[in-house]
């Protein structure tokens, strides 16, 4: 899906009544609230491969804050541009970057469902390790691929 809102976009840029928007500072914060989510996550799972729960259960904590802070950030973007009068339907470029957020949010608040079920089987204490520890890392690879695609499409609008 991404991959063909890329090429879409790519080939939009080009027509005449393209203008690009405005580059909010809250953008970058949020690129570095995914980072750090990432990393974060990255260390939740290797807490779980070392059996130290209890650091994972605060990791996973860290992970749910900053995965909200981004999605916040995210909210805050949209109306920054709301007040500002780039509505979707004002440009292309607006367009398509309401598309590219909603997409990657939706795909965030997939994660944060599965991030839930983990967590939760995590506090309930009547799990199976090795299936919490495959769960976790699961979660772990979703969320850097999340932060893989921001990459390309916040790389993408800022580029042009």
């Amino acid at each position: 899906i991404f991959s063909m809102f890329v090429i879409s976009y790519s080939d939009r840029m080009l027509i005449h009544d393209w203008r690009s928007l405005s580059e909010p500072w809250l953008l970058w914060i949020n690129t570095v609230i995914l980072i750090l989510t990432s990393i974060v996550f990255h260390r939740t799972k290797v807490l779980a491969e070392n059996n130290k729960f209890e650091k994972t259960k605060n990791s996973l904590f860290v992970v749910g804050f900053l995965t909200f802070a981004f999605i916040t950030g995210q909210i805050l973007v949209w109306q920054h541009f709301i007040n500002l009068g780039q509505y979707a339907s004002t440009n292309p470029a607006n367009a398509f970057f309401y598309v590219f957020t909603s997409l990657h949010g939706l795909h965030v608040l997939g994660g944060l469902y599965f991030w839930a079920k983990v967590t939760t089987q995590l506090f309930k204490g009547n799990y199976n390790v090795s299936k919490i520890k495959q769960n976790i890392e699961l979660c772990a690879i979703y969320w850097h691929f999340l932060l893989i695609v921001w990459f390309v499409l916040f790389g993408l609008m800022v580029a042009t």
